[in-house]
């Protein structure tokens, strides 16, 4: 089992900037991807991005390409995301996801192939 908390959503002005944190403990060994998605309401969710948890290869959705950069501390078995040059569209709460899959060589971007999940944690930026 990985256990998966997330934090450092809140309320952020369009153009203005925010980190949230995904702290994973547990089976972490057993992780190969790690991702960050999101979900608005009355819509699915969606992608944003992952990063390889022993490696260095990250991915992006093509909304947040070039604004939003996912990094990762093994040592604090910690996942970040920062947000760069948020839009109102950004707004959603953001949930981090553990993919255990080892077969798997690239991130997957579908909500089904994350096997654990944080509580998630909301991001609204305003006008």
């Amino acid at each position: 089992q990985v256990q998966l908390v997330e934090s450092g959503g809140g309320l952020v002005q369009a153009g203005g900037s925010l980190r949230v944190s995904c702290a994973a403990s547990g089976r972490t060994f057993s992780t190969n991807f790690m991702g960050w998605f999101r979900q608005a309401p009355g819509k699915e969710r969606e992608f944003v991005a992952a990063i390889r948890w022993s490696g260095d290869s990250t991915y992006y959705a093509d909304s947040v390409k070039g604004r939003f950069t996912i990094s990762k501390d093994n040592a604090k078995n910690t996942v970040y995301l920062q947000m760069n040059s948020l839009k109102p569209e950004d707004t959603a709460v953001y949930y981090c996801a553990a993919d255990s899959a080892r077969y798997r060589l690239y991130a997957a971007t579908t909500v089904g192939a994350y096997n654990y999940w944080g509580q998630g944690t909301q991001v609204t930026v305003s006008i």
